[in-house]
């Protein structure tokens, strides 16, 4: 374990005010202001990939983020001043990379990803960051004042979005330098060093568990989630309405239409899940509850979508199978009534079909839509 020492060092202009200030509180009158610290590093080849430099202000963990790892320290980025946060990532970057990168950090609103980045909010404009800086194709990213400007709960699920990422990639390292303690049990570092005594510890820490509780609700429950949703705002009247709670506080919505005709099913409607609360996985547990308490009315639950977050987290659940690949087009047939439940067309926009083949839920279903017997 290597041990760092730097040195900062300014001169002092003795001005009126200096001068007064040092007579008032008997401070030594000096030519240069200096100040040491040494710290414990962790070793340039030690396996690891999260690492948390935390103290507060004034600390000097800015200054051992520089001196530590030089180049990598981001401060920030330059943004296109009125072109789409999406033009703002590296030309040589797909458009598919892109949007898998704002989802990986939970950015996962496409409405949000064409407005400008001074016009998204300051949590849509830190994961905006975070994605940026996990697009770097430097292995090592070090990010100075991790989550000082975002609410609390966006910082903590945030810091999970963003560590998961990280350790998805195999050789990628990330450090956050930030001034709040709250986040290191959500972003589960490696190593952290606290600052200013500069003593590096090795962590093994868990992140909280993220327990929801999930309510049928009225269709009026939409009005919270509505604006978030990648396609539209619209509600079918007959959709069977959920809603999941954290700590008390709506986070995810989810709704399912039946299909009437020759072949009955059951199909997933709408599901968001609120910006504050993306990119640890709530939208798609709750999407995959309500498909196992569904499935339990006796018809296959089905889905048809466009969000290649989803797209790519079923692909890979044991919970649901494709049954269309990814393509253009895709259609809602008319029931024998007539009636076309959804888009008629989706040729403007890749989707893919899926099927939920998990396990139903019996005891839920009783519980949430007053079913005798499943």
């Amino acid at each position: 374990m290597p041990t760092l020492t730097f040195h900062l060092e300014a001169p002092v202009a003795k001005t009126a005010r200096v001068l007064q200030l040092a007579g008032l509180f008997d401070i030594p009158p000096a030519d240069r202001s200096s100040r040491s610290w040494t710290v414990d590093v962790p070793a340039p080849n030690a396996d690891w990939q999260v690492g948390l430099i935390v103290g507060p202000s004034g600390s000097g963990k800015s200054t051992l983020a520089r001196a530590a790892f030089g180049d990598a320290l981001i401060g920030g980025y330059e943004w296109p001043a009125d072109k789409a946060v999406v033009d703002g990532f590296p030309a040589d970057l797909s458009v598919k990379d892109v949007t898998a990168a704002l989802s990986s950090v939970g950015f996962s609103s496409p409405p949000s990803w064409v407005r400008p980045f001074r016009c998204l909010s300051n949590g849509e404009q830190f994961r905006a960051t975070l994605a940026r800086a996990l697009c770097d194709p430097r292995p090592l990213v070090v990010v100075d004042e991790f989550t000082s400007v975002v609410d609390r709960t966006v910082a903590r699920i945030g810091s999970a979005a963003v560590a998961k990422t990280v350790r998805r990639q195999p050789g990628k390292r990330f450090v956050a330098v930030t001034c709040h303690d709250d986040v290191a049990e959500w972003l589960c570092p490696d190593w952290v060093i606290d600052m200013p005594n500069g003593t590096l510890t090795r962590r093994a820490l868990r992140r909280p568990p993220i327990e929801l509780e999930v309510r049928r609700v009225r269709a009026a429950a939409w009005d919270t989630f509505k604006h978030h949703h990648y396609l539209d705002a619209s509600l079918h009247p007959s959709a069977t309405c959920f809603a999941a709670f954290w700590q008390g506080r709506p986070v995810a919505f989810a709704s399912a239409i039946h299909c009437p005709g020759r072949v009955c099913w059951w199909r997933e409607h709408r599901t968001v899940c609120l910006p504050d609360y993306q990119g640890v996985g709530i939208g798609n547990a709750l999407s995959d509850f309500v498909a196992g308490v569904m499935r339990c009315l006796g018809k296959p639950y089905r889905s048809t979508t466009a969000h290649p977050a989803i797209i790519r987290h079923r692909a890979k659940s044991p919970l649901w199978r494709m049954t269309r690949p990814p393509s253009l087009g895709g259609r809602h047939e008319p029931n024998k009534s007539g009636i076309t439940l959804g888009r008629t067309r989706a040729t403007e926009r890749f989707t893919a079909g899926f099927e939920y083949v998990g396990p139903p839920r019996p005891d839920d279903a009783r519980s949430l839509l007053k079913i005798q017997r499943v």
